[in-house]
């Protein structure tokens, strides 16, 4: 029974390996994807140190490849050495991924503060004549997030870009999509999303933070599990040098 239940680790742990392979990917690609997405918003949102969770997780995407390697080789040729360090670098990154779940809490908790300290001076600073890269964020941001102003399109009557152009008009970004012929007057309120930007950017930016925490628990679940599967085969390997072998099935002596 003993050694059934060894075989079974050892068999759970290649398979654990292959799933960090495969976590390497996912992991990275999620990392990417808020990368990508903070690009797309980073005039809103100041403290670079938010993007401090998608880094950890890129980089423990990084480290999940490297360690899947290391547990494949090391569960199938039964070293010692190698499990021990297997288990080493599994805990290592398994605190590093926590680290990143704390940040990711602290930061999704500092984004309505961060974007209601910013996103009033990009929308004074908006240049609808010459966009720069602040008006096309927020011309970007208006037709993703189907938004219009900071808490609705009034708003626009206090930015310098309003009282420029004199035409009692805001950005045509601000027009629904289903009004074709919209051209953003003011006196037609009813072709205007309704709906102000600030709470749906910081709505926007948690959930992006969510992604990694989520991410990141999810992998480190399963780094507990290879953990658990290594530490019984090292134990029993410490124990008995004389098991059933995962790719003989003889003895090893």
């Amino acid at each position: 029974m003993e050694q059934c239940g060894i075989t079974s680790s050892k068999t759970v742990l290649v398979f654990l390996n292959l799933i960090f392979w495969a976590a390497a990917g996912i992991l990275s690609y999620v990392g990417a994807y808020v990368f990508i997405t903070y690009d797309d918003y980073d005039h809103f949102f100041e403290d670079v140190y938010t993007l401090i969770p998608a880094v950890i997780i890129i980089a423990v995407g990084t480290l999940l490849f490297i360690i899947g390697l290391i547990g494949c080789c090391a569960t199938i040729r039964e070293s010692r050495c190698g499990l021990a360090a297997f288990v080493i670098i599994l805990l290592l990154v398994f605190i590093t991924e926590v680290g990143g779940v704390v940040l990711g809490y602290i930061y999704r908790a500092k984004v309505e503060d961060e974007v209601d300290h910013s996103i009033w001076k990009v929308y004074n600073g908006y240049n609808g004549t010459n966009p720069d890269a602040a008006s096309r964020a927020i011309d970007y941001v208006q037709r993703q997030l189907r938004c219009c102003g900071i808490h609705n399109y009034s708003d626009w009557e206090n930015t310098v870009w309003f009282k420029q152009t004199k035409n009692n008009s805001v950005p045509l970004s601000c027009c629904k999509a289903a009004f074709s012929n919209c051209t953003g007057s003011l006196t037609r309120p009813m072709d205007l999303y309704s709906e102000g930007c600030e709470a749906l950017v910081v709505k926007k930016l948690q959930e992006i933070m969510m992604y990694v925490i989520w991410a990141a628990l999810a992998f480190a679940a399963i780094q507990l599990l290879g953990m658990l599967c290594a530490c019984v085969v090292l134990c029993r390997r410490s124990r008995d040098p004389a098991y059933e072998l995962l790719i003989t099935g003889g003895t090893y002596a």
